[in-house]
């Protein structure tokens, strides 16, 4: 009778090449980082467009400001905060939820001042301009949502022992 021992080895390599430096540039090249940064520039040229105008009736426009101004560092924030992992410092936040609202929150306030503004604009170039960026914004905030949506709430693997 012939007795075969077979012996298996496994070798487990870890690379800290993704690990290393201060930047995530995973991140910085991936999809949400564009689509990230695609908000940051129209939400700060629909701004720019509202604030540089001659218009006379301040309080239909100041609250265009102040959501496109406000959305527009809350982006930023976001978006630095993923370049420098800030997010695992700080691991008793849910990050993709808070993510996930205010890009809900934002992409409802930002439809809201553009029609505002569209509707007020009354010829003013300017004014026009801000509110087409202002949907633009919308458009790119609700593609945001989708994405953060598939992250937050999609479906979660279930594994049922049979």
């Amino acid at each position: 009778m012939s007795h075969t021992i077979v012996t298996t080895t496994t070798t487990t390599t870890t690379s800290t090449i993704a690990d290393s430096g201060i930047i995530d540039m995973g991140y910085v090249r991936s999809f949400q980082a564009m689509l990230k940064i695609a908000q940051i520039v129209v939400l700060l040229i629909a701004f720019l467009c509202v604030h540089c105008a001659a218009w006379t009736d301040y309080s239909a426009y100041r609250y265009f400001e102040v959501v496109t101004v406000w959305f527009l560092i809350t982006f930023l924030i976001f978006y630095i905060m993923y370049v420098f992992r800030l997010q695992k410092k700080i691991p008793c936040i849910n990050w993709p939820l808070t993510e996930f609202l205010h890009y809900a929150i934002g992409t409802l306030l930002i439809f809201i001042a553009s029609i505002v503004a569209a509707v007020n604009s009354q010829g003013y170039a300017g004014l026009v301009a801000g509110s087409f960026f202002g949907f633009f914004a919308t458009v790119l905030l609700a593609m945001s949502i989708w994405m953060s949506y598939k992250i937050t709430c999609g479906s979660q693997p279930t594994s049922a022992a049979v």
